[in-house]
């Protein structure tokens, strides 16, 4: 077959292949743990389904192997029937090959991994070798290499798999509307990499639906090599939770499967969503040299106009850089829809002289308020004085805290503190969890690529940011190592200033220099909490993490009696005095719903 394949490849006409195998099974076998369990526990399911296809016109069919690699099978507790999985898998695609009496191609389906930063490439490249070497060994006729996302982790896993097979592979990216891949690569730089591989057919799959597809095989279509189109139907939505596809129309198949093979595509299916309605459609519009009816557009999508206007530098990041002594004051956003008080607030401490900054916590304690950043965007614009907000990757995603970041950007907001934030269980939602889909060090490097005019994904935005960002660091970690470890990580990542936890005691901060060896990489300001009672320095000390209050502290306070407030306004001061010739500034942590009174400190 392997030889009939590369032939019909050459000589034509285009293959018809076959639709979305894994969201059908999924939506007609429950509790399933992954569609590849089909393979064990619902065999005549799979083969209905492939079934199906073939006589909807299908000459191509993919085993149901996609995710079967022992690394996505382990995190649905299946990798210890990983070959009897994929070995099933081939067997009901040939069981139904022989049921239906047609001599179709059979493709042994090979997904991405997921997630690779734990592996090495090599590590990644044998668990690809070992799944395509048991599907050749159970009959496949070639290899789909598909779903990817990256184009080097697709030639990772083509030279893994041709390392064991000298099979035919189809390698298949998937692109967004505009024919770049999620880290953005363009088609036609995609298609020079692959067509470099030892590769039969290259290509799309999956992807935003027909127009996509249409749009990658458009700018792949100078490389010379035979393409491949087998997108989703349409893009994905839930409904009663549930991924539900849009009913895209066999006509609509039809004119795609006509604009495909204009294009010069070899091989014509579907993915996602698509049924045997569609690559029914497919078939009967290759069948009959059905021309396209509808002008299809690639054009480039409109980008606005770089910025002409020169990046200013912040205040901060030239007071910084100028050595001059920086102070700023902790504010917290408020529980409501106002902003009122806090505008107020802000703008008392600007006209104090004494204050050049507010830091603007974001959702303290993890309990809810208002926005850190929109904050910051008010106090800067109705207050006049610049903002230093906190932002935790706690409670959005990547996209979601880009989406944020690049508001606020539009609206003047240039300085950021990336931090972890606290736990969602200590605050008003115990049952709720956080999204950390990237820690501190993660959000830095989402800033860091903002700032260089890309995603996090790599893809190209409209322009560059300009945010000067900052970090946590905690003088007085329990587990200092481990603190400097990931101090130096933020550092790389791009953190240009960095904020420590309150300090009580200026020597943690003398052994946090000291193990940097004398001085911070970049500037730091300092924490000072002016300690009011002594039950607020117990509770500190015992109930918030990452704070210490020393001895000789919580014994001052407690003799000091009802001239505790004065003790703690003077232990402040004179931990400032030590302060100045060790750091860049200061950050004051107000008492409660006092925040005026840091002024105190300073007077």
């Amino acid at each position: 077959m392997a030889g009939s394949f590369l032939d019909r490849i050459r000589e034509g006409p285009p293959i018809v292949a076959d639709g979305g195998m894994g969201a059908i099974i999924l939506g007609g076998v429950p509790r399933l743990r992954c569609p590849e369990e089909a393979n064990l526990v619902a065999p005549e399911s799979v083969v209905a389904v492939h079934a199906s296809y073939i006589r909807a016109g299908a000459e191509l069919i993919e085993t149901n192997t996609f995710g079967a690699s022992r690394r996505k099978l382990a995190a649905h507790f299946l990798d210890d029937r990983f070959e009897e999985i994929n070995s099933a898998g081939v067997r009901l695609a040939r069981e139904a090959r022989e049921v239906s009496g047609h001599d179709v191609f059979i493709a042994g389906s090979i997904g991405p991994l997921g997630e690779l930063e734990s592996l090495d490439s090599a590590s990644h490249g044998s668990l690809y070798a070992e799944q395509a070497q048991i599907l050749e060994g159970r009959g496949v006729d070639l290899f789909f290499i598909e779903t990817f996302f990256d184009v080097e982790e697709l030639a990772d896993a083509v030279t893994a798999v041709r390392a064991v097979s000298s099979l035919p592979i189809v390698a298949l990216l998937t692109f967004d509307e505009d024919a770049e891949t999620s880290r953005g690569v363009a088609a036609a730089e995609a298609a020079d990499r692959l067509a470099g591989l030892d590769v039969a057919v290259i290509g799309t799959n999956h992807g935003a639906g027909p127009h996509a597809a249409l749009a990658a095989l458009s700018g792949m279509s100078g490389s010379g090599r035979p393409l491949a189109a087998l997108p989703n139907v349409g893009l994905a939505s839930i409904a009663g939770g549930r991924v539900v596809f849009p009913h895209s129309s066999p006509e609509y198949f039809a004119e795609f499967a006509a604009q495909a093979a204009s294009l010069g595509a070899a091989i014509i299916g579907g993915c996602c969503g698509t049924t045997p309605a569609q690559i029914g459609a497919i078939r009967a519009a290759l069948d009959t040299g059905r021309a396209p009816s509808v002008a299809f557009d690639a054009a480039d999508r409109e980008l606005p106009a770089p910025s002409t206007e020169a990046v200013a530098e912040t205040a901060l990041a030239r007071a910084l850089d100028e050595g001059t002594w920086v102070v700023s004051v902790e504010l917290d956003p408020p529980k409501g829809g106002t902003l009122d008080a806090l505008i107020g607030v802000a703008r008392r401490l600007r006209e104090s002289g004494l204050v050049q900054f507010v830091d603007v916590n974001d959702n303290p304690m993890a309990r809810a308020r208002m926005n850190a950043l929109m904050t910051s965007v008010a106090i800067e614009r109705d207050a006049g004085i610049e903002t230093i907000p906190h932002l935790t990757p706690r409670d959005a995603t990547v996209m979601g805290l880009e989406g944020i970041l690049l508001g606020a950007h539009a609206q003047g907001v240039r300085n950021v503190l990336a931090v972890t934030g606290d736990p969602p269980h200590v605050g008003d939602y115990p049952g709720s969890r956080g999204v950390y889909e990237v820690d501190s060090i993660g959000l830095v490097h989402v800033i860091s690529r903002l700032n260089q005019g890309e995603d996090y994904a790599g893809k190209a935005i409209d322009g560059p940011t300009s945010f000067f960002v900052g970090v946590a660091v905690n003088p007085s970690a329990d587990d200092l190592d481990l603190e400097l470890e990931r101090f130096e990580q933020k550092v790389a990542a791009g953190a240009r200033f960095a904020m420590t936890q309150a300090l009580f005691d200026l020597s943690h901060l003398e052994r946090l220099l000291d193990r940097l060896g004398g001085r911070s990489p970049i500037p730091l300001l300092v924490g000072i909490w002016p300690l009011r009672s002594h039950g607020m320095a117990l509770r500190l000390h015992n109930e918030v993490p990452g704070i210490s209050v020393p001895e000789p502290v919580l014994d001052a306070l407690r003799d000091a009696g009802r001239n505790a407030p004065e003790v703690g306004l003077g232990l402040a001061r004179d931990l400032l005095v030590g302060i100045r010739e060790l750091a860049a500034g200061i950050y004051i942590i107000p008492p409660f719903k006092q925040p005026e009174a840091a002024l105190d400190l300073l007077r």
